[in-house]
């Protein structure tokens, strides 16, 4: 990473230019108080009346009248390389980071998202919808989850591993985007997961946000 935009000891709620509500911004900002808009969706927050304190990507989305009210707060990053969920990712030092209006809206996207999630494995980063939170593995995680509750694994890559506690056990499974996928799994018990890569995704029901950050050993 580049010297960042913003450095932070506490998580950073990153708003996208997605659906988000004013309820699902309150409870992402009591769990990572500071708030960073990525392009256009400072004029969302802006109509929510809340003020970002940073605004980060190519411009191409925010109002002139949100431009002139954060003057001194925009981050300008003009290539066309990488979308703004990337440039703000790697822009942000923070122990985590809580990306909301990033799902749900458009299919192009949401899939350019979770592309962002595989090419900066380092960023412990989840994505809220209004359903499910979704976040890269590490290499080994350890949930508690309650009995029955839905956990998927999609891979965004070649990837294999092993699981505990899940109702369809994933060792000695090959998993690929265009093969084996494990979605609709059931968890069982202590969930423990183990990958040989950075390239399969987790989703969860949101409800399960506090556990995830839990086993990521943030709370």
């Amino acid at each position: 990473m580049n010297h960042p935009i913003v450095e932070s000891l506490d998580g950073i709620t990153l708003v996208g230019g997605g659906p988000v509500s004013a309820r699902q911004l309150a409870r992402a900002m009591t769990l990572a108080p500071r708030l960073v808009a990525a392009d256009g969706a400072a004029d969302r927050l802006l109509r929510l009346g809340l003020l970002p304190e940073t605004v980060i990507g190519d411009m191409d989305s925010i109002t002139p009248a949100a431009q002139a009210r954060l003057a001194d707060r925009l981050f300008p990053i003009p290539e066309q390389a990488t979308t703004d969920f990337d440039k703000c990712l790697r822009s942000i030092s923070a122990p985590f980071v809580l990306g909301l209006g990033f799902a749900g809206a458009r299919m192009d996207h949401g899939l350019a998202v979770l592309s962002g999630l595989i090419q900066q494995p380092d960023q412990r980063c989840l994505i809220l919808g209004p359903r499910d939170v979704t976040f890269l593995c590490p290499p080994e995680l350890a949930l508690d989850l309650t009995y029955g509750t839905r956990l998927s694994l999609f891979p965004m890559g070649r990837v294999s591993g092993e699981s505990e506690g899940l109702r369809w056990p994933i060792r000695g499974l090959d998993f690929a985007p265009d093969g084996q996928i494990g979605t609709s799994n059931q968890v069982t018990g202590p969930v423990r997961l183990r990958f040989d890569a950075p390239r399969m995704l987790v989703i969860l029901p949101v409800r399960c946000l506090a556990a995830v950050l839990r086993g990521f050993g943030l709370r």
